[in-house]
């Protein structure tokens, strides 16, 4: 892909897959919540462009350091997404309830704010599998 090394192919993939993913959010968060702020809207995008390059530049770890423990693709991607979207959570815990509600309702099952860390794991899992497929990991990834 345009004659990148695979660091920087990770992430150009993770970037990519996260500009979709907030452009998505982007254009949907005003039908949900029609209050929501440009802020709120340009912070969402802009939150994704960056988880993605997170979770691509992780992909050259293939182990826990501490523990030398093996860490394959699919854990990586999921555990990465999941604590950057806990931050999210905890740091917009107003914010997430209150688009969490008027998308779900006050009894609904998925009412929670920490409902984004479940999302985290997912689309970290889809970026790192993406950017494993197409650019390799670890000692493959430095080269």
């Amino acid at each position: 892909m345009f004659g990148l090394d695979a660091v920087t192919k990770r992430v150009a993939i993770g970037k990519s897959i996260g500009f979709i993913i907030g452009l998505s959010a982007f254009i949907f968060i005003p039908y949900f919540l029609p209050e929501a702020s440009p802020t709120l809207k340009w912070g969402v995008f802009l939150w994704y462009i960056i988880f993605g390059a997170v979770i691509g530049v992780f992909g050259v770890m293939t182990k826990i350091p501490v523990l030398n423990v093996a860490m394959p693709w699919w854990f990586r991607g999921a555990y990465i997404g999941a604590f950057l979207n806990l931050a999210i959570a905890l740091v917009a815990y107003d914010t997430l309830g209150l688009l969490m509600l008027s998308v779900f309702g006050v009894d609904g099952l998925m009412a929670s704010p920490f409902w984004v860390v479940l999302e985290g794991a997912i689309f970290g899992f889809i970026i790192d599998f993406l950017a494993t497929k197409y650019a390799g990991e670890g000692v493959t990834a430095r080269e």
